[in-house]
């Protein structure tokens, strides 16, 4: 049986853990050839020996333009071009206040969420070109949507992803590039640990924490997994999205949908509240 990403090669940044590491596995299974695109060197190498001739590991640090070139390039050289990339390397602030924030730690923030990927798309248009097109995934967040799901630096940088995502599109689609964004919910990787400023190793173990009791906090009652983001990135990587760009995949669980009022019938609304419980309308009539 044909895999959806037959002889397709794609470039996934941060694909050595986490959602990236799910999505190269995914892709791989659909018939892909990948640059799993990291820092963490150990780990790409295991990548590699896993999948010979399938996988190829690219030390990139998506603040180093230089990286991020010779890695598309890697694409070229080693898989013969390129069809898709997955911007995906992605860290975290800790949570504070606006009167907190550091100029430093914002601009390294922007520089890896937001920078990072405006160059990967830079260096990857050309090669897609050739190719006669291709797809773009960035990877945003639900913190971009609205406050409350992240640091305030990540929040914003995300919400730039979103937007960058539609003006890229807006300029590429014609070429026959489709750009769009995912915006993953409470997914267990290490990212939560690095919020709360612990290493690199005990955020990994953290992340089983985060699948175990998320599902308790939306209406999904389900603990998000790398899985899930990765068939979201399979969907708008194939040509099963061929009419699909400009827009931002929301895969949370349902967490967005509105207060947990609105899904768990154990809370009250505030609005309903205000009349001791009832809603007004709803009262049995009285004789």
């Amino acid at each position: 049986m044909a895999g959806r990403l037959d002889g397709k090669v794609a470039v996934i940044t941060g694909g050595v853990s986490g959602i990236g590491l799910g999505t190269v596995e995914l892709f791989v299974a659909e018939g892909a050839q990948v640059i799993a695109a990291d820092i963490q060197d150990e780990k790409g190498a295991m990548l590699e020996r896993r999948f010979p001739g399938k996988v190829k590991y690219s030390h990139c640090d998506v603040t180093s333009e230089a990286d991020i070139a010779a890695t598309m390039q890697l694409a070229k050289s080693e898989f013969g071009g390129l069809d898709i990339l997955f911007n995906n390397a992605g860290i975290s602030d800790r949570m504070s206040l606006i009167t907190e924030i550091t100029a430093e730690g914002w601009s390294w923030i922007f520089d890896v969420l937001v920078r990072g990927p405006a160059l990967g798309m830079k260096h990857a248009v050309p090669l897609m070109e050739e190719r006669g097109g291709g797809a773009i995934i960035n990877t945003a967040s639900i913190a971009g949507l609205q406050a409350g799901y992240g640091p305030i630096a990540y929040s914003t940088a995300k919400a730039g992803v979103i937007h960058m995502s539609r003006s890229a599109a807006a300029q590429l689609s014609p070429k026959k590039i489709r750009v769009n964004a995912i915006c993953p919910g409470l997914i267990a990787t290490s990212i939560f640990g690095a919020t709360m400023g612990l290493l690199r190793e005990v955020a990994d173990q953290l992340a089983a924490q985060v699948a175990e009791h998320s599902a308790t906090v939306q209406p999904v009652p389900k603990g998000g997994v790398p899985d899930d983001i990765a068939q979201a990135a399979l969907y708008l990587a194939s040509e099963a999205s061929a009419f699909v760009s400009g827009t931002h995949l929301v895969v949370d669980g349902g967490i967005t949908v509105g207060a947990r009022h609105a899904w768990d019938p154990n809370m009250i609304s505030p609005f309903a509240a205000m009349f001791g419980g009832v809603m007004p309308g709803t009262e049995s009539p009285t004789s």
